[in-house]
């Protein structure tokens, strides 16, 4: 199952997300600011976060700013889509910039929000697939004549395999 975290101060929001996207098979935890939010992100793994940008005691900016210089490599990598009112192309801009996967205006097609999760999901998960690919592409440790091949899960000495 998918995890998501929806940050919001509107309570109709959360509401009316919530549920369109737990009828698309998605867990979501609602936060009505992002004070809350961050404590609830440090405390259990999400897969996706929205976020809104205009709320009270931390905004949305705020709230990614925290999450991409988190300690914790999952939230710190986690994808964000902001959703919000303001429709300033700017806006959108310096959202992306501070590392947003997204940036949805309000108000909005529920259709087109569930679209575009299963986009960015697809494209973190696939850059995941990649980056993992590449550890293990560099999981071989060579000392001298030995080498282990973790991926392969063999062995060899001095270019032969050890059984």
């Amino acid at each position: 199952m998918t995890n998501i975290a929806l940050v919001d101060d509107e309570t109709n929001i959360l509401t009316s997300v919530s549920l369109a996207l737990e009828t698309e098979g998605y867990l979501v935890d609602t936060f009505s600011n992002g004070e809350e939010a961050l404590k609830g992100l440090e405390n259990k793994k999400y897969d996706l976060g929205l976020f809104d940008i205009k709320m009270p005691r931390m905004n949305g900016n705020e709230l990614l700013i925290k999450v991409r210089s988190s300690k914790n490599n999952e939230l710190r990598d986690m994808p964000i889509i902001f959703l919000t009112s303001k429709d300033q192309e700017q806006d959108e801009i310096i959202g992306l910039r501070m590392g947003a996967a997204d940036y949805i205006t309000k108000p909005f097609s529920q259709k087109l929000l569930t679209e575009r999760i299963r986009t960015v999901l697809r494209v973190y998960e696939n850059r995941k697939a990649v980056f993992k690919k590449n550890e293990q592409d560099i999981s071989n440790l060579k000392k001298g004549s030995l080498e282990l091949d973790d991926l392969k899960q063999l062995c060899f000495w001095k270019n032969q395999i050890i059984e």
